[in-house]
């Protein structure tokens, strides 16, 4: 959406006292919310102590839907797309001081029933009428209180004048010393007919620069479906257009022949340089923007079940671990764990790890293990597939499938600010980390993961 001849108004003293840029290390920016120190044109003054970011929360409407008619998937998936849409261009125009607080938000009230009234329209013409979607138009402004100090804030002053321009998050109060955090991980005891093998597939660190912004599982058929950049490894074709059809054509960069796709949000250094994409649809245009990283190793694992047997995954499963909206939808779906070498056994959620020097910083993405024995995919992407409970038995009607684990780890400098690529409006933050996966091995090569994981083996 075009954004040429908005008026610049002043927003709303009963929504924000102010929308300013606040530089954090060196590349990003975030809302920031006046406090009583804030002077008129939005700069805060010396000594204020607190900031606080705000961005725009609204009712996930995909994560609602649990059955969409085959016949309305199309339509109600380019509904969902543009629902984002809507939410990242009024973030933008939040950050950039461009609309008045009850304005956007009542202008994004009315694009967001108009585009819920289609999908439920597109559903109504196979099946019954979604009519709790009515009630999900609606949005508010969040704002998370961020401690930050002096030097945070003289750089809030120094950037106040600055519109949003592909920046935003994460707050210093996103990071914390590894060595701070208690050991939290706990390993469920394995019965004695556990499937304790294990299998890997080397696919590589994307050495073939492999990035796009789309989202061929949540948004297919939408280019910049994600909104934020993606890395992939293995399929070598996988785009927002990709069939099972033209994925099983496909080469691959795993070694083994596991045309699989498997594809996770970049990691970026806020080091305030401009990356290729930095004009960019998903990249700088969706507030992502610094160094992307290149992992320093890649590890795709699948595992067994510690209660039993693992049956084989059918060809093409999809499956997402984390939400990419868990800032606004809040913490239920959020499943990516941070860490550092040398530290795993102390894994965070909701925060960054700060490394001590000579460790890497790792991401964990540890998928769902536990499958309908039915479908390939389901409405919101989640109810096909199921994590096991804390004994590692499956909930009823659910059977175990080899356990996928990804393991990222990256060279990054003690004290230097990085963040993944996120929704504008999620502001960067570690929790809102995510993992996406197709199945696409050949079924002779599942045959053998199987086999590995059952028997025992390690098969790499």
């Amino acid at each position: 959406m075009s954004e040429k001849g908005h008026k610049r108004p002043r927003l709303s003293n009963k929504l924000l006292a102010v929308v300013c840029a606040l530089v954090l290390g060196g590349g990003g920016v975030a809302v920031v919310a006046g406090n009583a120190n804030a002077g008129q044109d939005g700069r805060r003054e010396a000594g204020g102590a607190a900031q606080v970011t705000a961005t725009i929360d609204c009712p996930d409407v995909g994560d609602r839907l649990t059955a969409v008619p085959d016949q309305a998937r199309a339509e109600v998936d380019e509904g969902l797309a543009q629902l984002d849409v809507q939410v990242a261009d009024a973030y933008r125009r939040l950050a950039a001081g461009e609309a008045r607080g009850e304005e956007l938000i009542d202008g994004l009230r009315e694009q967001r029933d108009a585009t819920i009234g289609r999908i439920s329209d597109a559903i109504a013409r196979s099946a019954a009428r979604p009519e709790e979607l009515k009630a999900m138009s609606g949005c508010e402004v969040k704002q998370a209180a961020a401690q930050e100090d002096a030097q945070a804030g003289a750089a809030a002053d120094a950037g106040a004048a600055r519109s949003i321009g592909g920046k935003g998050g994460p707050a210093r109060s996103d990071f914390v010393a590894i060595g701070t955090v208690r050991p939290n991980v706990r390993t469920p005891g394995a019965s004695a007919g556990a499937s304790t093998g294990s299998f890997s597939s080397r696919c590589g660190r994307n050495e073939n620069g492999h990035f796009n912004p789309d989202n061929v599982i949540v948004a297919p058929g939408v280019s910049n479906g994600a909104h934020h950049m993606h890395d992939y490894v293995g399929n070598e074709s996988t785009d927002a257009f990709s069939t099972n059809d033209s994925l099983a054509a496909s080469g691959t960069t795993c070694g083994n022949g596991d045309l699989s796709s498997y594809y996770w949000p970049v990691l970026r250094l806020r080091d305030g340089k401009a990356e290729r994409d930095a004009q960019a649809p998903g990249g700088g245009q969706d507030a992502n923007v610094g160094t992307i990283l290149r992992p320093k190793q890649v590890t795709i694992t699948f595992k067994g079940s510690p209660a039993g047997k693992v049956k084989a995954m059918p060809r093409f499963l999809r499956i997402i671990t984390g939400d990419a909206k868990a800032f606004t939808n809040g913490t239920a779906n959020a499943n990516a764990s941070w860490s550092c070498t040398g530290f795993e056994n102390r894994q965070l959620k909701d925060k960054y790890p700060i490394c001590p020097k000579g460790s890497d910083v790792v991401r964990t993405f540890t998928f769902q293990s536990c499958w309908d024995g039915r479908n390939t995919d389901s409405a919101n992407h989640r109810t096909h597939v199921a994590f096991a409970n804390r004994d590692g038995r499956c909930p009823k009607g659910f059977s175990a499938i080899p356990q996928l684990v990804q393991r990222i780890t990256y060279g990054v400098a003690p004290g230097a600010r990085f963040a993944v690529d996120s929704f504008p409006e999620q502001l960067h933050k570690p929790v809102t980390d995510h993992g996406d996966f197709i199945n696409v091995m050949p079924d002779g090569l599942m045959a053998n993961a199987v086999d590995c994981i059952n028997r025992g083996r390690t098969c790499r």
